[in-house]
């Protein structure tokens, strides 16, 4: 795969990286129901096999489950990707998910998150969210003093609006921000996207896809029929009346796929890296067979009338 260099950083990185929120497995607030830990190892070990050279996880994802999977199949490669991952998401003895971006809990993330990991150092540590936004200047702060101390090579935002990464930018340098874009979630593409092309900040996107409703697997039984420890199931993405409109689209997806030989996934996912201000998506893989079926999208090219064809769509859609 072609490279692109994320922000002003010395990474080059694939357009499509592995994201690990769907790996976390259940029994977590946003957990997507049961997985397999074999099957989640063998994901990441193709999506190296194919070329992507970036792996993006969280804390959070699995209550650390996530991490210690990523760091079980680094054990086993030869070549090791780069490795981004997140904090300001804390859990309790009851699994209960918080908010803390105070100095002491974001080392304590930092050094766990490095034993999961089995790693020595994080090549981009991101605040996962802005939340307590008061506690914004002293999370970066902290932040900064990691990278100083080289147990981090970068540091990053993610969900973060222009006025906050204003506030993080007069601290120290953002290396990039990962916030929600795809063809049903566009908000970026007003003041943010813009911001990151001219400050040259990193752009990695995730949820090109929305959670599964662009691959083209999902169907309307299977989005009524979530599991019950599947967070997807209360996302008005899954619901009428936005469920036919977006099975539609999926539908507009699948015929302009046909002519390149590539899935609506795939066609989402190229959808999102026409834009020239981002770097690359985090795609998500729960099996090999998930990955196998979502890289090509890093070499797809959308002609300008295929462009048009989803604009006009998108545009007839409901609110």
């Amino acid at each position: 795969m072609k490279k692109r260099r994320l922000g002003t950083t010395d990474m080059e990185i694939t357009p499509v990286g592995f994201g690990c929120w769907a790996i976390g497995g259940a029994n977590w607030a946003y957990g997507w129901g049961s997985q397999s830990d074999r099957d989640a190892v063998e994901a990441i070990e193709k999506a190296v096999e194919l070329g992507i050279n970036w792996i993006d996880t969280a804390a959070v994802y699995g209550l650390g489950h996530a991490e210690e999977l990523v760091g079980k199949a680094l054990r086993g490669l030869a070549e090791k990707p780069f490795v981004f991952t997140k904090c300001g998401l804390v859990w309790d003895d009851a699994r209960a998910i918080g908010n803390n971006l105070r100095t002491d809990s974001i080392r304590r993330e930092c050094e766990a998150s490095l034993q999961r990991l089995g790693a020595d150092r994080i090549d981009l540590y991101q605040i996962h969210w802005p939340n307590p936004d008061a506690e914004i200047e002293e999370a970066w702060r902290e932040m900064a003093r990691l990278q100083e101390e080289g147990l981090v090579r970068y540091i990053g935002v993610s969900n973060f609006n222009v006025p906050q990464m204003e506030r993080a930018a007069a601290i120290a340098p953002i290396a990039s921000l990962q916030p929600p874009y795809s063809m049903l979630r566009r908000a970026i593409e007003t003041e943010i996207l813009p911001y990151c092309e001219q400050h040259q900040i990193g752009v990695i996107v995730y949820s090109p896809m929305l959670s599964g409703m662009l691959t083209g697997a999902m169907t309307r039984e299977r989005a009524l029929n979530l599991p019950a420890d599947d967070w997807r199931r209360n996302n008005k993405e899954f619901q009428e009346p936005r469920l036919s409109a977006n099975l539609e689209l999926v539908e507009l997806l699948r015929r302009i796929g046909k002519q390149h030989d590539a899935s609506p996934g795939q066609v989402a996912i190229a959808w999102t890296l026409r834009h020239p201000a981002l770097t690359a998506a985090i795609v998500g893989g729960r099996t090999a067979a998930q990955v196998e079926g979502t890289a090509g999208a890093a070499s797809l090219a959308l002609s300008e009338r295929e462009i048009a064809q989803i604009e006009t769509f998108l545009a007839s859609m409901p609110a």
